[in-house]
């Protein structure tokens, strides 16, 4: 059993109240199912609106609530706000197999990996549900409950309403966003600090993109690991952030713990944390962290959401990334407001506010929902692609359907000039890519059937040939990207189709 502990409830701010009569307006006019999501910056209260939404949804539609959660610490966070605000709950752990009596609670809280395990052996495990809550929205694990309540209206709240899969983007699964405040407004409200963000320049040269289109841990954890980078960090620490409670936010756990010992060497008061420790130790490290005024905490991953701690005073950013999601959740651990806090710090040591812009510049979150690959591109530079752009790194679990080292063999960009030099149009670059994905797939694929599959796991890299190949040309509209790529895989298949169908 998990115990929530006590928990006083929190008032509604006025922001808040509108939203919650906003978002149940729409569920009344709509005719359910209806998928709605709702986009609110770190620190606006979300877990505070869809508890009172779920509260006056219970009394409106006499329907069970669920509450999908992808992390423990948020479904224990979400279970007590309901206690304090009277909503009986019960939180759906791995422990939980069966529910006896259906009548006894209201509102379930569930992690999406056990729901999904419960639902499939029972898809009654929980009945009488009118309303599915989906916090964390952007994840896409929680796509796969979805077809359990195709006839349930769903609400789906984050931060930033982009997708963590950009081949599945949420406005397939959402008919509406409605955005929040923005992080701008929250600050001059006063609900938000504000941030000050100090950026320094750094070589990022060694970077690699691996398949989700971030930099791959691997090759974070080697630049960051280096030498120079361990002596930009202490400096910049000493220089902006020396005796604050400081949060270092690491790729990878190898830098982390470089980290760690670098501070400790310096007589700092810090801790490392990543997911491979204990509850027990988490706790402890936690408990420090918000005991100890000057205290340093160095992680990896875990504290980007579901983690509150207000006295942070400095976030630094010692990693880089490629995505906006990360950046905003990253940098919102900081913005929580407290009576002597109206501003905090960012050092960004990855770059990542030449990718993003500042924390708190306006977002058309309307143009990510609808437009989401437009709006992705428009906020990653041409020249911050071009900057990586050879620097593409394929999943271990890959390795059996193509040849690693037959692909990166090839560059496009450098066989399109190749192709120039002597004499040829340089359109010949797509044809010799096409023959090396070929010559990949050939080496391992034991039939027909394995060499298609092969083709769909290759379509991020054939997304990044084609696009470095399109700036090779100056040629890179919307209607013309896809036209290639769809002749591309229609090319591919076909050559695959001759050498493998018997």
């Amino acid at each position: 059993m998990i115990d929530t502990g006590l928990y006083e409830a929190k008032t509604l701010y006025p922001f808040q109240k509108n939203t919650v009569e906003q978002i149940l307006s729409e569920f009344r006019e709509q005719k359910a199912p209806f998928n709605l999501l709702y986009q609110l910056p770190t620190g606006g209260g979300k877990t505070v609106i869809f508890s009172a939404i779920a509260k006056q949804f219970l009394e409106e539609w006499n329907q069970k609530v669920l509450i999908l959660t992808h992390r423990i610490e948020l479904s224990i966070q979400t279970s007590r706000q309901l206690q304090a605000i009277g909503v009986k709950n019960r939180i759906i752990s791995s422990e939980v197999k069966i529910i006896g009596d259906q009548e006894e609670f209201d509102c379930y809280i569930a992690m999406v990996e056990t729901l999904n395990n419960r639902l499939q052996e029972n898809q009654k495990f929980i009945e009488n549900v009118g309303l599915v809550i989906v916090d964390e929205a952007h994840y896409n694990s929680f796509r796969k409950i979805f077809q359990y309540y195709s006839k349930t209206n769903i609400l789906g709240v984050t931060a930033t309403p982009l997708s963590s899969n950009k081949a599945l983007p949420l406005k397939d699964h959402y008919h509406k966003l409605i955005a929040g405040e923005s992080i701008s407004n929250l600050i001059k409200m006063g609900y938000l600090a504000d941030a000050e963000t100090y950026n320094y320049d750094v070589n990022l040269h060694g970077l690699k993109i691996g398949n989700n289109g971030d930099f791959t841990i691997s090759s974070s954890d080697v630049v960051y690991s280096n030498y120079f980078m361990q002596e930009k960090l202490l400096f910049a620490y000493e220089e902006i952030a020396k005796g604050t409670k400081t949060l270092i936010f690491n790729a990878g756990i190898e830098t982390s713990i470089s980290v760690f010992e670098l501070f400790k060497k310096h007589k700092y008061k810090v801790k490392h944390l990543d997911s491979t420790f204990s509850d027990k130790d988490r706790k402890e490290i936690l408990a420090w962290f918000k005991e100890t005024p000057d205290a340093v905490l160095t992680s990896v991953g875990i504290l980007t959401t579901g983690f509150d701690e207000p006295g942070v005073r400095t976030i630094i950013l010692n990693r880089a990334t490629r995505s906006l999601t990360l950046y905003h959740q990253m940098i919102g651990r900081g913005s929580r407001k407290i009576p002597d806090k109206d501003t905090f710090q960012v050092i960004d040591l990855g770059n990542n506010l030449r990718r993003f812009g500042y924390w708190q510049d306006h977002i058309n979150w309307q143009d990510a929902f609808r437009f989401p690959d437009r709006f992705l591109e428009s906020r990653i530079s041409e020249l911050e692609d071009l900057e990586f752009e050879i620097e593409f790194e394929f999943p271990k679990s890959l390795e059996p359907y193509f040849d690693f080292q037959t692909l990166e063999a090839f560059n496009i960009k450098e066989n399109y000039y190749e192709c120039l030099d002597r004499g040829i149009k340089g359109k010949h670059a797509i044809e010799h890519s096409l023959e090396n994905h070929f010559e990949a797939i050939r080496i391992k694929a034991q039939d027909l059937t394995m060499g298609l599959k092969a083709v769909e796991l290759l379509q991020d890299h054939i997304d990044h040939r084609i696009k470095n190949y399109s700036r090779c040309i100056a040629k890179s509209t919307d209607n013309y990207l896809k036209y290639l790529k769809e002749t591309y895989n229609r090319q591919l298949c076909q050559k695959l189709r001759m050498e493998l169908d018997d």
